[in-house]
C-alpha cells in the first residue's frame, strides 16, 4: 500500500511539472488518446521555428562568448552520459561542456534516438567552442548549441533525427548540413526560457451574453466560450491566469485561416486541428502545437449563424511580437480565442494529461463558487506565475532526479 501510494505521489509530480516553466501546462491529444503521431522529416535547410536563431521565438540573443577564464565558465556543466558518443576532436572534452538547458535536451534526444532506432545512439561533433571554429556570435561559444549526427552515420536517418530534437524541446532545429543537424537553447536566465506564454492580451474571447472580452480583461466566474471533449460548444468558467504578463513582449504564431480568422498564440501553445467531422461519438481532434500547424491543416472556428464549431483550412501562418501573455485556465481546459478553438495547456503536447494535474484547481474553484456568489469577481492575482504551478514545480525538483524527470517527460512524447 505504500509503495503503491508513493507510486501515485511521484506519478502526479512527474505530470505536473506543467512548466512553460510552469507557464501553460502540458497537453497532447483530446478525448481518447491518441496513437504516436507519425514523425515528419525536415528537409534539407529547414528549421523550427520558422525564425532566425537568435530572435526571441527561438533561442534568443547572443550574451557574449564563454571561456574558461571567464566568470560565466560555471555556467557549463560537462556531459557524461553514456548513451551520447562526443566526436571531441580536440581531445579537451569542450564538446562535452554544455549549459544545463542544453544538457537537459540532449539527453531526452538520446533516449529518442535510441527508441526510434535500436541500437543507434545520438552522436555529439560539435559543442562549446572555445577556440573560434565558428562565426561570430555562434551560440556554440555559450555552450546553448550543438551539431549532431547518428552513431552509424547514416545521413537518411537524419530528416528524422532533426524532428526528433524538436519533439526533444530544442528551442531551434536546423537542418543546416549533409553531415549534421544544428540545435540550440535559450539562455539559462532566459524569460523565455521559463514561460511559455500563451495568447496576447488583446486576443478576445466570446462571453455567454454574446458580448466580446479581451482575455486580459478576464474575471473569475467569466462564462467563456469552450468545447466539450465531442467537440460541443459549451460555456465554461474561467478559473485563473496559471501565467500572466502585461509587460513583456515576446513573438507568437499567428495562424490565419481560409475564412478569415486569426488566431494568436505561441509557438508552443496547444490548438485542436482535426477531421472534417466532428460529430461522430469520438471526434478526431488532437491538440497539437501552434509550431506544428501547417498550411491545409484544418482548425475549428466558432460558426455563430450554425452555432457549432466548422472545420476550416489554415491559408497561411506567420509571426508577429505582442506585449504582454496571458494563459487563461477554464473548466473546461478548452477555450475558443478570436473564434478559433484552442486548448488552455502548452509546452508538452498533452491535453489530457495537463488537464488531470490542474484538477484541483478547479475543484477548488468549484467549492468557491458554492461557498460565495456565483458572479464574476476580480482578482487578487498579479502578474507572474501562479502559486499552485510553483509548488508543483518545486515538488517535482525536489523529489525526483534529473534523470528521473528527463525519462517521465520523453514518455509522454512520440517516440
Amino acid at each position: 500500500m505504500l509503495l503503491r501510494t508513493k507510486i501515485v505521489l511521484i506519478g502526479f509530480i512527474c505530470l505536473s511539472l506543467v512548466s512553460s516553466g510552469m507557464g501553460c501546462g502540458p497537453g497532447r491529444g483530446y478525448g481518447r488518446r491518441r496513437h504516436p503521431k507519425k514523425l515528419t522529416p525536415l528537409a534539407y535547410k529547414q528549421f523550427i521555428p520558422n525564425v532566425a536563431e537568435k530572435t526571441l521565438g527561438a533561442s534568443g540573443r547572443y550574451e557574449g562568448k564563454i571561456t574558461r577564464n571567464s566568470e560565466r565558465f560555471k555556467e557549463l556543466t560537462p556531459n557524461y552520459n553514456t548513451d551520447i558518443i562526443f566526436k571531441d576532436e580536440e581531445n579537451t572534452g569542450a564538446d562535452r561542456l554544455m549549459t544545463q538547458r542544453c544538457k537537459d535536451k540532449l539527453n531526452s534526444l538520446a533516449i529518442s534516438v535510441m527508441n526510434q532506432w535500436p541500437g543507434v545512439k545520438l552522436r555529439v561533433t560539435e559543442g562549446w567552442d572555445e577556440d573560434g571554429h565558428h562565426f561570430d556570435e555562434s551560440l556554440h561559444y555559450e555552450g546553448r548549441a550543438v551539431d549532431i549526427t547518428t552513431s552509424d552515420r547514416d545521413k537518411s536517418k537524419y530528416g528524422t533525427l532533426s524532428r526528433l530534437a524538436v519533439e526533444a524541446g530544442f528551442d531551434w532545429v536546423y537542418y543546416e548540413s549533409k553531415a549534421h543537424i544544428h540545435c540550440s537553447v535559450k539562455a539559462e536566465n532566459s524569460v523565455a526560457a521559463k514561460s511559455g506564454g500563451c495568447f496576447p492580451g488583446s486576443s478576445t474571447v466570446t462571453l455567454q451574453d454574446g458580448t466580446k472580452k479581451a482575455v486580459q480583461a478576464l474575471r473569475t466566474g467569466d462564462r467563456v466560450l469552450a468545447a466539450d471533449s465531442h467537440g460541443n460548444l459549451i460555456y465554461t468558467d474561467f478559473v485563473m491566469f496559471i501565467d500572466r504578463d502585461s509587460t513583456f513582449k515576446r513573438v507568437f504564431y499567428v495562424i490565419e485561416t481560409e475564412s478569415g480568422q486569426r488566431i494568436t498564440l505561441t509557438p508552443t501553445h496547444l490548438i485542436f486541428i482535426g477531421s472534417d467531422n466532428i460529430t461522430q461519438a469520438e471526434p478526431r481532434m488532437s491538440a497539437v502545437f501552434a509550431s506544428h500547424v501547417q498550411p491545409g491543416d484544418k482548425v475549428f472556428v466558432f460558426d455563430a449563424e450554425q452555432s457549432r464549431l466548422a472545420p476550416v483550412n489554415v491559408k497561411r501562418i506567420y509571426t508577429q511580437e505582442h506585449q504582454s501573455s496571458f494563459a487563461p485556465v477554464t473548466t473546461q481546459g478548452t477555450i475558443v480565442v478570436d473564434q478559433v478553438l484552442a486548448s488552455c495547456y502548452a509546452v508538452i503536447e498533452d491535453h489530457d494529461l495537463a488537464h488531470w494535474v490542474l484538477a484541483p484547481v478547479r475543484l477548488a474553484h468549484w467549492v468557491s463558487s458554492l461557498l460565495f456568489s456565483s458572479q464574476p469577481r476580480e482578482s487578487a492575482q498579479t502578474d507572474g506565475v501562479h502559486w499552485y504551478s510553483k509548488i508543483l514545480y518545486q515538488l517535482g525538483t525536489w523529489l525526483l532526479d534529473s534523470h528521473s524527470i528527463h525519462s517521465i517527460e520523453m514518455s509522454v512524447y512520440p517516440s
